[in-house]
């Protein structure tokens, strides 16, 4: 669960590439990811600029990330991947969430 402290990394992107590659390593990131000692949750969406949000326990566990080798290797293929990106790492000041429960007639 994110709560007030934790950190978000948001990566905004605009791929310029649909390889069976990227597919592959994208995938396989988000399940590494998940394996990560003070990983929280992700979060993604494209269409067409992608939007990926990770949340995490603290800054030392983001550092952990960047510097996993598969993680190390997706930034290596970025340039041939993206025409443009932008990461950007928010301390989690407030959370306020919706849910709508009602259903359906």
């Amino acid at each position: 669960m994110i709560s007030e402290g934790n950190y978000a990394v948001i990566f905004v992107s605009n791929r310029q590439t649909d390889s069976d590659e990227y597919h592959s390593v994208d995938a396989e990131l988000m399940e590494l990811a998940k394996e990560e000692p003070g990983f929280i949750r992700i979060e993604s969406a494209e269409n067409p600029i992608g939007i990926t949000i990770s949340y995490w326990k603290d800054m030392e566990s983001i550092e952990k990330w960047k510097h996993n080798a598969r993680h190390l290797y997706a930034k290596s293929k970025a340039k041939s991947w993206y025409q443009s990106y932008t990461s950007i790492i928010c301390k989690v000041e407030h959370i306020s969430t919706f849910v709508n429960n009602a259903k359906a007639e």
